[in-house]
């Protein structure tokens, strides 16, 4: 470990030290407020290890958040758990309004294109969420939300390398309830969130949830009168729950979304060239010029049936079974002009079955969880890239169908009442199909988007091969009590991504695209410690961990003649360490303080890659050739520094007048870069500071709140995305994409029990 790591962690367990001190010190000023205040910290439940447990006693690096949480943040999607957890990083991507871009620990990706697996596992109420499109969910009709950092793969499977986002749901519950609220704000927002559950019979119970909402853009698309980053999303859940007795336990649910919001083009960041000459970077960061259009429609929708059975005291037996679909029709605009200098339409289909079978036991000293999972799945898609200058058109499409099977489990014993191990393991096939064909056109469009009268030039790919990757990936961690409250734990784990094919593989420049590319690894160890202190009046999880990370998956799209090269590298080796601390401070029974902080040291021990070279015998003109790029290669997406402080009052007003509740929370992020090469023109170049405030009232029975939420107070101009193609022939791409700007919502809420 380097020395500025070793300097982290001392901070941060400094950082512990004393923030775990500011209660004594109140406690002894005020022992009145102490005993008022002990053991007033809000207790989370939650199933990171698959069973229920406290939060504080899963020897996991795990930020939960609480529906009650939620709801005093007044978070608009799941993107708001950047602002409150460490090390993670999660926005909504590039041209888009509801595709999720996800890293956790350095560990992610950020290409949406069908084919390509995520780094971070997304679970809706244990069914995983296989593809980006339509995952920026908004938050709505929720019991809690879980951050896990670090490989998951024994419990959760392939794809967790980075870590997992649980969202869960809310139960129905046997009583009759009505929860309703309406949004009016900043740029003419209006929205409207209901949600109910009903019992039919003393066994069974339905309900359902509607959300509806509307925004108009922070911008303009100048070109077409069009509003740009607006919002326009309807969804919608329905569950039916049935309890026959007090060992099963059944539950049936469907959810759906539309999203028509348009689609965003970016920011020109720098002059136009060729087709683009005369375009100059507009004044206001959220505007642009996209020619394309902005029609863009994303929808997703699923059902799912989850059957619980205590087989006896000791054993509980359940069964998840779903189904989901989506599909994408989108236009991006590259350049963002009129012209068509550099244009992709695309459209994106995917659906998915899963079967997960658990088997859950507590013998006393002894607790665990086995399981048998089934996954299979299609993602398919085309697009054209359209190079105006050039007349020319590359068309894209193909398939990539997976079934993954997999067996797992996970074992605790408790020696004593103070130690306790956990031993588990995960072995996971994956056999894929993948189908990829690329070729030019002559011409504005392809057949694949209505141009049959565009000319038919170079066949860049046309394959179909398949590949299989096996993988058992283990988990082991020890945890000792050090007191009643206070617990240290070790332990290791392994992630495992499967390989895959790129959909955009150029077999002319890169032959060995066919091939596909290899599974990537990750090897963890961390150290933490975590406890409730001073009766209950704070709670703190410190972390400190490195991961080695091993053959891993880079995506890259180059300029090259005739069009652009896109390479999929096992890039190598890197190695990823740094510290979590975060905890919350009861300071009064009335004032309480959250608080986060996160770094991440992260460097490339070996890149391997291509570049792009004139072909000494052509043709083809160009040729790539390795190279290794582990001097100058960067990790996107993960800032150094990242931190979070929220101070929270609330005040009751009296009998009959309900309670006031206030907020203030500032979240830092330091400068961090988009791709995997330092780029000043597109890089988050400064590290900034949101800074949100909320003021509410409840009335006494809490039925009816009213509430004012501001965010990003300041209104800070920061980067969550972009693009780069320089050159003339592609109408020199500099465009990048920005977090909202400073807005205010107004709540008004009602609920019936």
């Amino acid at each position: 470990m380097n020395r500025n790591f070793i300097r982290s962690v001392r901070a941060c367990a400094a950082a512990a030290a004393t923030l775990c001190a500011v209660p004594a010190v109140l406690a002894q000023e005020a022992p009145g407020a102490r005993s008022a205040a002990a053991g007033g910290l809000e207790e989370i439940t939650v199933t990171a290890r698959r069973r229920e447990e406290m939060l504080q006693e899963v020897p996991i690096a795990i930020s939960a958040f609480s529906a009650e949480q939620l709801e005093n943040a007044g978070p608009r999607d799941i993107t708001w758990l950047q602002q409150s957890t460490p090390n993670l990083t999660l926005q909504v991507a590039r041209g888009s309004n509801s595709t999720l871009i996800a890293f956790i620990r350095g560990v992610g990706q950020q290409d949406p294109l069908w084919g390509f697996e995520p780094g971070v596992g997304l679970y809706v109420d244990d069914v995983y969420i296989a593809r980006p499109q339509g995952a920026v969910l908004d938050i709505y009709d929720i019991e809690r939300l879980e951050v896990l950092r670090g490989p998951q793969g024994t419990l959760y499977g392939r794809n967790t390398i980075g870590g997992a986002i649980k969202y869960v749901t809310r139960p129905l519950g046997g009583e009759a309830r009505f929860d309703g609220r309406v949004n009016v704000g900043s740029y003419n927002q209006l929205d409207v969130i209901a949600s109910m559950a009903a019992p039919v019979t003393d066994t069974f119970s339905v309900g359902g949830s509607f959300a509806l909402y509307r925004r108009d853009g922070y911008g303009k698309n100048l070109y077409s009168k069009e509003e740009h980053y607006a919002k326009e999303v309807e969804a919608g859940r329905f569950s039916a729950e049935w309890n026959p007795s007090d060992t099963l336990n059944v539950r049936l649910a469907a959810d759906y979304v539309n999203d028509d919001s348009p689609a965003r083009h970016g920011h020109r960041e720098v002059p136009g060239l060729g087709l683009t000459a005369g375009e100059v970077v507009l004044d206001d960061i959220y505007d642009t010029r996209g020619g394309i259009g902005d029609d863009n429609n994303v929808q997703n929708q699923g059902a799912s049936l989850t059957i619980g059975w205590d087989v006896s005291d000791e054993l509980t037996f359940k069964s998840i079974t779903a189904y989901r679909e989506g599909r994408t029709d989108t236009v991006i605009d590259f350049d963002t002009s009129p012209k068509p200098a550099l244009d992709v339409p695309g459209r994106y289909r995917d659906h998915q079955t899963t079967q997960e079978f658990q088997l859950l036991f507590d013998y006393d000293r002894l607790q665990g969880v086995a399981g048998l999972y089934y996954l299979d799945a299609r993602a398919a898609g085309a697009f054209d890239t359209i190079v105006g200058a050039l007349n020319l058109t590359i068309a894209t499409s193909g398939s990539v169908e997976t079934t993954s099977y997999a067996a797992y489990a996970d074992v605790s014993y408790d020696f004593t009442d103070r130690l306790k191990a956990s031993v588990g393991g995960r072995y996971t096939s994956d056999d894929r199909t993948g189908t990829v064909y690329r070729q030019n056109f002559a011409g504005l469009y392809s057949p694949l988007f209505g141009n049959d009268a565009a000319v038919p030039g170079l066949l860049r790919t046309d394959y179909t091969n398949d590949r299989t990757d096996d993988k058992f990936t283990p988990r082991v961690s020890v945890s000792f009590d050090l007191t009643d409250d206070v617990t240290t734990y070790a332990a290791y784990s392994e992630g495992f991504k499967s390989g895959g094919f790129d959909m955009r593989g150029d077999a002319v420049l890169t032959p060995s695209t066919v091939e596909g590319y290899d599974p990537e690894t990750v090897d963890s160890y961390e150290l933490g410690l975590k406890g409730n202190l001073f009766d209950g009046r704070a709670s703190f999880n410190l972390a400190v961990f490195r991961a080695d990370y091993s053959d891993q998956q880079i995506t890259r799209q180059e300029p090259a003649p005739g069009g652009i090269a896109s390479f999929v590298d096992n890039a190598g080796a890197s190695t990823i360490q740094g510290a979590e601390l975060e905890g919350v401070i009861a300071v009064t029974e009335q004032l309480s303080i959250t608080y986060g902080v996160g770094y991440t040291d992260a460097e490339f021990d070996k890149y391997e890659s291509y570049a792009i070279v004139a072909n000494p015998t052509p043709p083809p003109a160009t040729i790539a050739v390795p190279v290794d790029l582990s001097d100058v290669a960067v990790f996107q997406n993960t800032p150094e520094w990242n931190g979070n402080l929220t101070v929270s009052y609330n005040q009751s007003l009296g009998a009959g007048r309900g309670a006031l509740l206030g907020s203030v929370t500032g979240s830092y992020r330091d400068s961090y870069h988009m791709f995997d090469f330092e780029n000043p023109l597109l890089d988050q170049t400064e590290a900034y500071t949101l800074v949100d405030a909320t003021l509410a009232w409840t009335s006494e029975s809490e039925a009816v709140r009213l509430q004012l939420t501001g965010r990003n107070l300041t209104d800070e101009e920061y980067k969550i995305g972009g693009y780069q193609f320089l050159g003339a022939a592609f109408g020199n791409v500099v465009n990048s994409f920005y977090g909202p700007p400073r807005t205010y919502t107004l709540t008004l809420g009602y609920s019936f029990r």
